[in-house]
């Protein structure tokens, strides 16, 4: 009995070692973020190694480092998009059909009635952005991009990072034929030829081809991972790095799996299935730290010729130039005061959003008066606060 009491206690003090372990590192993160932000230009190299780094970065930094890590001021807010019913466009009666299918993406246990709200304001900031940039084809799955960041940022702090990230990130999905597409998938059989050419012959007499890892790429695994926190994980780390970093964590993925894939039959639809699933308890640090080691050791340029025809390919190293001349929130407010500009304009109040004042009076009601000043803190960074209280 007293050594199951000793084992016992050893796990509580494990437990609360490895606790105190992950407090200490978001502490660290949070003063090399706030450094980095206010550094001059801003220190892009350590906002990317935040969010590359173990865990990603803590949720109340998201709205201020995401927007750094696509070369936006957090502050730029710009007019809210309109409602949907107020947006003509080609595709859309079919964003509001993916719209409207997609409830199962929101966080369990949120009122339907705030739910319908966001599903409006979806629609209506994918609908924004695809009238801004006519040459831009919406593809079922770009909503699952767009509502990540919705739910991070809210709809005005979204619209600008939904367009930069379709205009790069994303461009080649956004093409009218699916051949950039493919030319994309096509970067992952010689990743795993490379490292695995057991796995790779396995899979090439299998014929399974590459469409299992197609809804992977084009939502960012938004669509095909149940846990949101994994999502906003990724979304952490393929920010922070280069276009193609999700097709390397798919060949990540897939070599994870390696003995369950030689393990199966050798047969199209079997594997095709088994590929196409994406387990609930996969080691992402783990994983993630290998898509950056494959990324080290195979250069896409070496895999495939194709890089050359890739828009988010050859236009990344000036994304990245773009990105890293960024000035800092106070500088640029100082120089605008100092121009005569109106540097004292207040930002727009989250809370004027009937979504975020719904839950504040619902909060007010349940918590009392502590609950809702906390909540007022919390909204200078975005709704991802509240959506963890659902």
């Amino acid at each position: 009995m007293s050594g199951g009491r000793r084992a016992s206690g050893g796990r509580r003090g494990g437990s609360a070692a490895g606790a105190a372990g992950r407090c200490g590192r978001r502490a660290q993160q949070r003063v090399q973020v706030l450094r980095a932000l206010r550094s001059d230009p801003v220190g892009l190299e350590g906002l990317r190694a935040a969010a590359c780094g173990e865990g990603g970065l803590c949720p109340e930094l998201r709205p201020q480092v995401w927007p750094r890590l696509l070369g936006i001021d957090p502050g730029h807010r710009p007019p809210r998009p309109a409602p949907p019913a107020l947006q003509e466009h080609r595709d859309r009666g079919q964003v509001l059909l993916d719209v409207a299918r997609c409830a199962p993406r929101f966080p369990p246990g949120m009122p339907a009635q705030q739910r319908r709200v966001l599903q409006g304001q979806l629609a209506g900031l994918i609908l924004h952005v695809l009238r801004a940039h006519p040459q831009l084809h919406y593809y079922q799955g770009y909503h699952d991009v767009a509502l990540t960041l919705l739910l991070v940022l809210g709809q005005r702090r979204a619209a600008p990072l939904l367009e930069q990230l379709s205009t790069h990130h994303l461009r080649d999905f956004m093409d009218p034929t699916l051949d950039p597409t493919t030319r994309i998938l096509h970067y992952l059989p010689p990743l795993l030829q490379r490292e695995s050419p057991r796995l790779h012959a396995f899979m090439q007499r299998a014929e399974v081809g590459t469409l299992f890892a197609l809804s992977w790429l084009i939502t960012w695994y938004g669509h095909v991972l149940t846990d949101f926190h994994h999502t906003l994980r990724l979304f952490d780390f393929f920010l922070a790095s280069h276009p193609l970093m999700p097709v390397y964590f798919a060949a990540a993925v897939v070599l994870h799996r390696e003995a369950e894939v030689l393990a199966a039959p050798c047969d199209m639809p079997s594997l095709h299935q088994l590929l196409a699933r994406i387990p609930p308890d996969l080691p992402y640090e783990r994983l993630v730290l290998r898509a950056q080691e494959l990324f080290q050791r195979h250069p896409h340029a070496r895999l495939a010729r194709q890089h050359r025809t890739s828009i988010a390919i050859r236009s990344f190293g000036a994304f990245q130039r773009a990105a890293a001349r960024q000035r800092p929130a106070a500088v640029l407010r100082r120089e605008l005061a100092g121009a005569g500009g109106d540097a004292a304009v207040p930002l727009p109040v989250a809370g004027r959003n009937p979504l975020v004042k719904a839950a504040v009076w619902g909060l007010s009601a349940t918590l009392g008066a502590v609950a809702l000043a906390v909540t007022h803190t919390a909204l200078d960074w975005g709704p991802e606060f509240l959506l963890r209280l659902f």
